[in-house]
This record gives C-alpha cells, sequence and structure tokens, in this order.
C-alpha cells in the first residue's frame, strides 16, 4: 500500500506593474503598491523602483520581492565596480544570473534607466533596450505600455506626466494593479537651464544694497520693524549735522550780541562834548 502526500503548490506573488518612459534628456520610472497572493490583496502601498548609485540610476522590480531585493544588491555592487556604467553593470549582473546555481532560481524581472539608457533585465539573460523609449514589465504592463505609446506620440508631455497617466489608465484596467504610485525621475541638466540659472544670480541684487536701514518703533505692540529708507529723506547722520549747525548759529548771535552791549558800555563811559571849558 503506498501513501500519496498533495504537497501545496507555491502560491505566485504578483508585483504588477512597472512602467519606464525615456524622453528628451528624462527618464521617469513609475510603479504601482499592489502586492497580491493568489486571490488575496496583501499590501496596496508597497514601493516597487528604488534609486541606486547616489540617485543617479533607478531600478524597479516585478515578481518575489526577496529575489528582487538580492538582484538590487548585485547590481549596485555591478555599477560601483563599472564606475555607473549601466550598460556594462546590466550586462555583467545578467550573465552572473544566468550562469549562477544560486541566482538562476531567483524569479523576477528589473528595469533599470539612467538618463542615457532604459533597460529591461531578466534571468533568461535578456537586455533588452526598447526602440521608442517605453518598457513596462509586470501583469499590466500591456496596458500601460499601450498608453504611454498613445501620449508619447500625441502629446508633448513630459516622461513623469505620461508615465503617471498611463499607470493611472493601467490601474483602471488591471485588477493586479492600483493607483498608489511611486514615480521617480532623472535627468540631464541641459546647458541653456544652466545658462538661465547663472543668469538669474546674476541679476540678483544683494540685500541692503542701496538702501539705508532705519529702526521704528509700533506703538501698538512695541516691536521694532526695519524700514529701507528712500535717497532723499534725512538719515540719522545729517540731522546730527543739522543740530551742530543750529548750535554754531546760536553760539554766533551770542557773541554778536555781548559785542554790542560792550559798544554800548563804552560809549557811555566817555565825556560828551558840551562846548569849551570855561574854568581857568
Amino acid at each position: 500500500m503506498t501513501y500519496q502526500h498533495d504537497y501545496p503548490r507555491r502560491v505566485p506573488i504578483h508585483a504588477t506593474t512597472i512602467l519606464g518612459v525615456k524622453r528628451g534628456n528624462e527618464v521617469a520610472l513609475a510603479g504601482d503598491g499592489q502586492v497580491t497572493v493568489g486571490d488575496v490583496v496583501l499590501k496596496h502601498g508597497a514601493r516597487k523602483i528604488r534609486t541606486l548609485y547616489d540617485g543617479q540610476v533607478l531600478a524597479g522590480f516585478a515578481g518575489a520581492v526577496a529575489d528582487a531585493l538580492t538582484l538590487f544588491g548585485k547590481f549596485e555592487a555591478q555599477l560601483k565596480a563599472w564606475d555607473g556604467n549601466l550598460r556594462r553593470a546590466s550586462v555583467e549582473l545578467t550573465k552572473e544570473w544566468r550562469t549562477d546555481r544560486y541566482l538562476r532560481r531567483l524569479e523576477a524581472q528589473l528595469i533599470v534607466a539612467d538618463p542615457d539608457s532604459l533597460l529591461v533585465l531578466s534571468g533568461e539573460g535578456d537586455v533588452i533596450e526598447p526602440d521608442d523609449g517605453i518598457v513596462a514589465i509586470g501583469t499590466g504592463g500591456p496596458y500601460a505600455t499601450a498608453a504611454a505609446k498613445a501620449l508619447l506620440a500625441a502629446t508633448d508631455q513630459d516622461a513623469r506626466t505620461i508615465v503617471e497617466a498611463s499607470m493611472r489608465i493601467a490601474a483602471e484596467m488591471c485588477i493586479f494593479t492600483n493607483d498608489r504610485f511611486t514615480i521617480e525621475v532623472v535627468r540631464h541638466e541641459t546647458d541653456d537651464e544652466g545658462e538661465e540659472d547663472g543668469d538669474e544670480d546674476a541679476g540678483e541684487t544683494p540685500s541692503g544694497a542701496g538702501s539705508e536701514v532705519v529702526v521704528v518703533m509700533d506703538a501698538s505692540n512695541e516691536s521694532e520693524a526695519e524700514l529701507p529708507l528712500p535717497s532723499d529723506s534725512p538719515t540719522p547722520d545729517d540731522e546730527d549735522d543739522e543740530d551742530a549747525e543750529d548750535d554754531d548759529d546760536d553760539e554766533d548771535e551770542t557773541d554778536d550780541r555781548v559785542r554790542r552791549e560792550n559798544d554800548y558800555e563804552d560809549d557811555e563811559a566817555e565825556p560828551g562834548d558840551d562846548g569849551p571849558d570855561d574854568r581857568p
């Protein structure tokens, strides 16, 4: 008599939808927050987008979370080994992922991006760069890709706006995708933006230049407020000069008055002219 044991099958974990869009000098990566185990929504606010290499590289995953985090660690080590070269690091990670006995069992897909490249990596040895700058993975990937293609062709919107609108469309159509998105953007700063920033800095006027400050007491709350004085308003130094001039004028008037009084006394002291003297 033989006994047969029915072991429970492994329930897949769906990490749903990740979308990447490249337009101009900007790349945006978006992911929803839903994690589904079988027929149950286990989590609504999962974060499936990571920034690597000091924020210069974006990475998103679809698949088992533990497997994806292991791949993130391997990929960041490759980025450091190749000085941030995204393409070379992606190829080296895929080679290791494909040939290593342990890594080949990891079930996940990755989207990695920097301002110059947007790539899809898988354990099958794939390193794929899309022709039109749009790529998506996960159960809602086809819906998000179709929406992003239409928006990219028919509008002038930037990459971030396109990924957000496309993910909303995918969330309405895919039961494994919700509308709690994580969006990360990486871009190159163009020369025109740098020149505009320089012009703005050159056009700024230093604070306090060309004006003087006086302290005014506010009678309502007895607080001090600093107000700029116009150029034709008297300054405290000007008021001091005027007071000094008034003091000099008062001293001159006093000296004149004393001088006149002395002259008058001298006139009174001199003998008057009363005619010839008749005394013998």
